[in-house]
């Protein structure tokens, strides 16, 4: 501010001079509200490409009101996140699980590190575990958080491949839910704290409790997972007590919609009863699990997901009361990545420098398959996928040596994306592995046809949607949907290269070792006898393939649906 003088003529004193007194403006009072910015997604599955996925938009042109359309690319996404970024300095980056798991080639060929760097890279604040964290292990999912290369199983030293040692993540891992039995404490924080001018935002972060019947046996060995809304509803006078009013869930486990990315058309699901149940202080929920996208109200409170693999973003803006510290305005919405967008240099440059050590393997040509095959289920319960890999289980353990199998099993739960040939009909290693990332054992039992048909009858047994094993070649059965539960599958359907299967007489059956440990709910694999181990499951799908190249996809029809 400019200072003024004022010169004043005093008799016989001449000229004098007065400085009037400085005045300077206020600063402006602040605002009566904070304007937080939180951008989240799920499930991204280690998938730093573009994945085989469309996810639908509006469209009016459309009959349906929708369209399909390519998203994803970690670079494209990366380069998202930054510009909503750049609309509020106050805003926080957080993850609702399966960051890592189950991911294409690129990433899983260095133990998921590629994915960790990159979201290093993009900022994330905090991550929620997902069941996917923990596929393999406690000690695996340890070091993806704290650094430090693999141990090479031989040597039981540290083994960095050859490149730099991993440096870990620079973001937080929150596991409210998973308790270490040993300690009694959980694995990872049950919360975390951010302040934006002053007001303190709590975020709690947890996973399905059901991760330990859906992930491979072992993975979670000594830890308890508690129940979500018990979990939950015990912190908020944790945070209360520490001023904070404003309390974020980050939770894996989700629900369905039939609607586009922001729509919310007949919510079910887990994650509505969850958020129906929680403490009224509780205001916004980020879910996961389901790989479905939705942005829905619920009374007061906003429920969230992102859909997967990094197609979708979750943009959400909360208006915060400074006095009360409580968010008292809240609206969301989901924005695609665009593969064709503006990219993220120093994403291009993370994933270029992997591209170039993983092409040799990835870009092998495997074979030739003569058409498309994918994980749709048709009416019966089946896919062409499912049926795919199957035939693979029982093609790598039918010889005696490896097993004798005569039947084999898998779960739709393992197929993780199509298989598209090149315009040829040439198939890569890469995209046989993005279909089947999971490098399950291959375990072949004993069961007799009374206990295949009790097993048969397990996939009934759960409250959601039903979802059927994959059958192999030469395996066929009818079930009925108006019968109860433990009678679906109709006596005497069950046959085995056209001879009716026998109650009493043994048969040797395959499946990946996921399975046969009796995860997803089927423990009748776990009465199996005489067990051996055999190959990969990939290894096997790779060995089909190359053999009988080129390939005839399996049709449908193995299984066989009433009512």
């Amino acid at each position: 501010m400019k200072r003024i003088i004022f010169c004043l003529a005093v008799a016989a004193l001449g000229t004098a001079c007065v400085q009037a007194p400085q005045t300077t403006s206020a600063p402006p009072a602040p605002s009566a509200t904070v304007a937080v910015k939180i951008i989240a997604f799920n499930d991204f599955h280690g998938n730093l490409r573009t994945p085989s996925l469309r996810v639908a938009v509006p469209d009016a042109t459309q009959s349906t009101g929708m369209r399909f359309e390519p998203a994803g690319g970690i670079e494209q996404f990366s380069a998202l996140v930054q510009s909503l970024k750049a609309m509020n300095k106050n805003v926080a980056v957080v993850s609702a699980g399966d960051m890592v798991g189950a991911t294409p080639l690129l990433s899983a060929l260095f133990k998921d590190e590629p994915t960790i760097e990159a979201m290093n890279l993009v900022g994330l604040d905090f991550h929620a575990v997902g069941n996917h964290e923990f596929d393999y292990g406690i000690s695996h999912l340890k070091r993806l958080k704290s650094g430090g290369c693999k141990i090479d199983e031989k040597t039981s030293k540290p083994d960095c491949g050859g490149r730099p040692p991993y440096a870990g993540a620079k973001f937080e891992f929150l596991a409210a839910n998973v308790i270490d039995n040993a300690s009694g404490q959980p694995l990872f924080p049950a919360y975390a704290v951010k302040e934006f001018e002053g007001i303190k935002v709590g975020f709690i972060g947890l996973t399905t409790r059901t991760t330990p019947f859906i992930v491979r046996p072992g993975g979670t060995v000594g830890l308890t997972f508690k129940e979500e809304v018990e979990t939950i509803n015990a912190l908020v006078p944790t945070l209360k007590a520490q001023g904070i009013e404003s309390i974020l869930v980050v939770m894996h486990e989700g629900g369905e919609q039939t609607g586009s990315i922001n729509q919310c058309v007949d919510f079910k699901g887990r994650a509505r009863e969850i958020a129906e149940s929680l403490d009224p202080a509780v205001q916004v929920v980020i879910t996961a699990h389901t790989h479905r996208y939705h942005i829905c109200e619920l009374g007061s409170r906003l429920v969230t997901s992102a859909g997967s693999y990094g197609t979708l973003v979750t943009d959400i803006d909360l208006e915060i009361d400074r006095s009360t510290r409580k968010i008292i305005a809240k609206k969301a919405r989901n924005l695609v990545v665009d593969p064709k967008g503006a990219k993220d240099p120093a994403l291009t440059t993370l994933v270029d420098r992997y591209a170039a050590l993983s092409a040799p393997l990835e870009n092998r040509v495997v074979g030739k398959l003569t058409r498309e095959v994918n994980a749709v289920v048709g009416p019966s319960g089946e896919s062409t996928l499912g049926n795919l890999i199957a035939d693979a289980h029982l093609f790598g353990t039918t010889a005696p040596d490896k097993g004798g199998a005569v039947i084999a099993f898998n779960n739709p739960g393992s197929l993780r994306a199509p298989i598209i040939p090149d315009a040829d009909g040439g198939v890569k290693y890469g995209e046989l592995f993005k279909a089947q990332p999971f490098q399950n054992d291959l375990i072949i039992m004993t069961l007799t046809g009374k206990q295949i048909k009790n097993l048969l009858e397990q996939q009934f047994n759960s409250s959601d949607r039903i979802r059927l094993l994959g059958v192999s070649k030469g395996f066929i059965y009818t079930w009925d949907n108006a019968r109860p539960r433990g009678e679906k599958v109709l006596p005497g359907s069950m046959r085995l290269n056209g001879t009716p299967m026998d109650a009493q007489l043994q048969y040797r059956v395959a499946a990946n070792s996921f399975l046969a440990g009796g995860s997803e709910g089927m423990g009748m694999f776990r009465d199996g006898t005489d067990r051996q181990v055999g190959m990969l499951d990939l290894e096997a799908l790779v060995e089909m393939i190359s053999a009988g190249s080129p390939v005839t996809p399996p049709s449908v029809g193995r299984i066989t649906r009433l009512n």
